[in-house]
């Protein structure tokens, strides 16, 4: 089965905590989940899945208000007649002019600091 290429663009809004655990046959396994909201007319929040060692790495240098692409598998499971769908991230592009919550400079009031005190 060939799937196109899934791909979404959006702002970074939520990290969620990192989770790890032991699989069955006793295998370690790390993923963790972020969320970006996309800039649509009616933007919309998308949470992806990021699973392994090769790509959490890649979510924890993430930052809140960061522009990104991300590339995705959609998978859905079904579980007592219920289906669930999860997005399965594999590659995060990172655009680093857009980064939205860095500190700006705070003005000044371009006042002389020195002897011209003015009280």
């Amino acid at each position: 089965m060939n799937m196109a290429e899934l791909a979404i663009k959006g702002k970074v809004v939520n990290i969620l905590p990192e989770t790890s655990g032991t699989s069955g046959a006793g295998k370690a396994w790390i993923k963790q989940d972020f969320v970006i909201e996309t800039s649509d007319k009616y933007p919309k929040q998308v949470c992806f899945t990021a699973f392994g060692e090769k790509i959490v790495p890649s979510v924890k240098t993430l930052v809140v208000g960061q522009e990104v692409e991300v590339f995705f598998n959609a998978e859905s499971r079904e579980h007592n007649e219920k289906f669930y769908t999860q997005l399965n991230c594999w590659q995060i592009r990172k655009n680093t002019n857009g980064i939205t919550n860095t500190p700006q400079p705070t003005p000044t009031n371009n006042v002389a600091i020195g002897n011209d005190i003015p009280f």
